[in-house]
């Protein structure tokens, strides 16, 4: 029996990237079923791109920008509400999968059915491992290396190139608009890894097309990004809260160490990140959203 997928594209104002997207998911050799495009509320350049595409693309437009984690939750919710596909594939509007992308995770799908998420490698446009993006195994001592053949359990996962099946969706809702951005995917893959296992597919590559490869940190990042990192702070006081009682206190040391490493730094701007630190963890520990789930078609 052929196994059908929806590939959900969350976009905002990246419109030539957006184009690369689009054409590699037109390209693959397993076929999507449908190319649902969340659209952040973005310029009229999109818009028009979009609407030009017709019945080629479901096109979903937004009226105010909800995020990545509202853009997700609008995306998989489509896919339930409007196609019988088996598969849900989300992805960022810069992930540039390969032609077997696909195949190779539904690959994996035949032999290991029971699974909560499926997550590619994510490399940069250098070919090395995407920092933003690191598997996170089971035993996060260990790192997974960059030449990694078999695949392999994890803990989470980021939202580019995920593949959820709809029964996962069912059981678990949907992504949690109220997170706005950071911490959405690492949230969602935990609940579906409570459900069934999820794992790490080093045969489906793709390209995530970042400025520059880094990860995100508040110690470094610029005055424009600071205020971004509320949201990191409250959505993990939220999430660390569901693990067990090792993992969710070590999550809070090393969100300390965090605090403590910018308090004792020479960065710039120390105040103010520090400042934001503490908001988002004051709110992270109240921070009690709703799961939505999905109607059926």
């Amino acid at each position: 029996m052929t196994q059908k997928v929806s590939a959900v594209i969350v976009t905002y104002n990246r419109l030539e990237l957006l184009k690369e997207v689009i054409q590699s998911l037109q390209q693959q050799e397993f076929s999507v079923n449908h190319i649902i495009v969340v659209d952040n509320a973005s310029d009229i350049d999109t818009k028009n791109y979009l609407l030009s595409l017709g019945n080629s693309i479901n096109y979903v437009r937004l009226e105010e920008n909800l995020g990545g984690a509202g853009g997700f939750n609008k995306g998989i919710r489509y896919f339930m509400e409007n196609t019988d596909d088996d598969f849900v594939w989300v992805m960022d509007d810069d992930t540039v999968v390969h032609h077997d992308t696909l195949q190779n995770l539904l690959d994996f799908a035949k032999k290991e059915p029971n699974f909560g998420f499926l997550a590619s490698d994510v490399r940069w446009i250098d070919g090395h491992r995407a920092k933003m993006n690191q598997p996170a195994p089971m035993n996060r001592l260990k790192v997974i290396p960059e030449d990694q053949v078999e695949p392999i359990q994890l803990q989470n996962a980021t939202f580019v190139s995920l593949l959820v099946r709809r029964k996962v969706v069912a059981e678990i809702g949907l992504p949690i608009t109220d997170f706005f951005i950071w911490g959405d995917d690492i949230e969602y893959t935990e609940r579906a890894g409570r459900f069934a296992p999820g794992y790490f597919v080093p045969a489906a590559k793709v390209t995530h097309k970042m400025g520059a490869n880094v990860g995100s940190s508040l110690l470094n990042d610029g005055p424009e990004r600071t205020p971004r990192y509320f949201y990191s702070y409250r959505n993990k006081g939220y999430y660390i809260r569901k693990r067990d009682w090792y993992r969710r206190n070590r999550a809070r040391v090393r969100t300390l160490a965090e605090y403590y490493q910018i308090k004792f730094s020479k960065t710039d701007r120390k105040q103010e990140k520090l400042a934001i630190m503490k908001k988002g963890m004051k709110a992270g520990k109240s921070f009690d959203p709703i799961i939505e789930f999905a109607g059926k078609k």
